[in-house]
């Protein structure tokens, strides 16, 4: 089985991590564990690239991202993947927009520092959804931050450094 295979296995429900979990079982993570865990992001949000966080993660290959671009069912369930991040990160829908959630005070002091882990977070969401065809979800997310960036620019106390935008605004690029 080819790493691209066990990427589009984890996302069919039908084949496990490297670490027997299930996409359902990572998808049931209390926001605690989401904090604590570090090796299931990898998983989530595939790259083309190896993680050096999780090595034993696979990289998606093109004919994984082929199946992706063409199957609706593998993008809804990535889809699934980020409402679950979004809701950790205290952002949530409004149409077709993301934006600040009810809980965002509360959930951002876990991950509005400068240089915090989360922020490599972002950029492989940004990036992986992009790469498997939520162009416009990743954009959404990007717009997002982008706001978030600007207000926290304006208060004069920004907690994302100039480096982490760049970072997230070349994600999005093709």
């Amino acid at each position: 089985m080819t790493e691209g295979q066990r990427i589009v296995g984890f996302y069919e429900g039908v084949a496990p991590d490297d670490r027997g979990r299930f996409l359902s079982d990572i998808l049931r993570f209390d926001d605690d564990q989401l904090e604590r865990v570090h090796d299931f992001i990898q998983w989530l949000f595939p790259l083309p690239e190896r993680s050096g966080a999780n090595p034993s993660a696979p990289i998606l290959d093109g004919a994984a991202i082929a199946e992706f671009h063409t199957r609706p069912e593998l993008r809804s369930a990535l889809r699934r993947s980020l409402d679950r991040m979004l809701v950790f990160y205290g952002l949530m829908w409004s149409g077709e927009r993301i934006v600040r959630s009810p809980s965002f005070n509360a959930r951002s002091r876990n991950w509005l520092h400068v240089e915090n882990h989360n922020h490599l977070r972002l950029t492989r969401m940004l990036r992986s959804l992009f790469v498997l065809g939520e162009v416009q979800t990743a954009r959404a997310l990007f717009e997002a931050l982008a706001d978030i960036d600007e207000r926290e620019r304006r208060s004069g106390r920004p907690r994302i450094s100039r480096r982490t935008f760049q970072f997230w605004r070349s994600a999005i690029e093709a």
